[in-house]
């Protein structure tokens, strides 16, 4: 396994896997990596004969009071989840590498963008659009694998994809959870041994729906209201959103009448969680 820091040497390796007509799929990431992004790490080495893992804290998808600089790092227990999965090659850029002093060009995603963490998180989609094409140029891969606990992450590339016509099919794999259900997250390191057993709400008030849904529930505002009430049983937790919306437009759905993606952050402590289902109509 290779570990290099410069485009350049991202895109010699690149071009002798093509010219050996190699199949390259790759893993976009934050860093401090878990069992989530190593079973996208397992998908992409399913499907392509070389993995590309990028490891690079963004800091265009940071607001000015979110966590930059306290954001977890650890690049050599990153080395080793990635060996253990077999990666070929790990590009961790500096900000530097990837933002150039002069650099002015963004790519933005609009409509998709207008709820949910778009919503709370003015300027975020703009900076994930815009890292993520970047990557898709450097490494040039036929498959890139993300994770749908960030569903609107995922759709949102989806539709940059689609729009700008990159010829990458975007594969999105499943949530992978704690035993008690907690979305894996790098975010779940900053929790106290109270906050991480309050976070687990996030997942109850998902089971609630889906049982309520299992039982013929249909009320958006009713699951919403029971799924509320669960949460805020939980002192440390504060809900920044319940959304439930179409799952192609992400528009505010107000019955279970199509595709739907329930989809939730709350605050446990100061740390923000995020959490979804999706409800497919039958």
């Amino acid at each position: 396994m290779k570990v290099v820091t410069s485009i350049a040497d991202v895109r010699h390796q690149v071009k002798a896997w093509h010219l050996a007509g190699e199949t390259i799929g790759l893993v976009p990431t934050m860093g401090y990596l878990h069992e989530g992004h190593q079973s996208l790490m397992a998908s992409a080495k399913k499907d392509n004969q070389r993995v590309i893992v990028t490891i690079f804290v963004n800091p265009m998808q940071f607001g000015p009071k979110e966590d930059l600089a306290s954001y977890p790092r650890d690049l050599e227990r990153d080395k080793i989840a990635c060996e253990q999965m077999g990666v070929d090659l790990i590009f961790a850029p500096t900000a530097e590498e990837m933002y150039t002093p002069c650099f002015n060009s963004y790519v933005d995603v609009n409509g998709l963008t207008d709820a949910l963490c778009g919503e709370k998180r003015p300027g975020h989609f703009k900076g994930v659009c815009t890292v993520v094409s970047k990557l898709f140029n450097i490494t040039c891969p036929d498959r890139a694998y993300f994770g749908q606990k960030d569903a609107q992450q995922l759709a949102v590339i989806k539709q940059m994809v689609r729009d700008l016509n990159f010829d990458i099919e975007i594969i999105g794999c499943p949530i992978v959870r704690e035993t008690d259900g907690l979305a894996k997250s790098s975010r779940n390191s900053y929790l106290s041994d109270n906050e991480r057993k309050a976070a687990v709400c996030l997942y109850q008030s998902i089971e609630l729906a889906n049982t309520m849904i299992a039982k013929g529930e249909r009320s958006v505002a009713t699951i919403h209201s029971a799924m509320q009430l669960l949460i805020e049983q939980q002192s440390l937790a504060k809900i920044d959103y319940i959304e439930f919306v179409d799952l192609c437009s992400l528009k505010p759905v107000s019955q279970l009448t199509q595709d739907t993606l329930c989809a939730l952050a709350v605050y446990v402590g100061k740390t923000r969680l995020i959490d979804n289902f999706i409800y497919h109509f039958h």
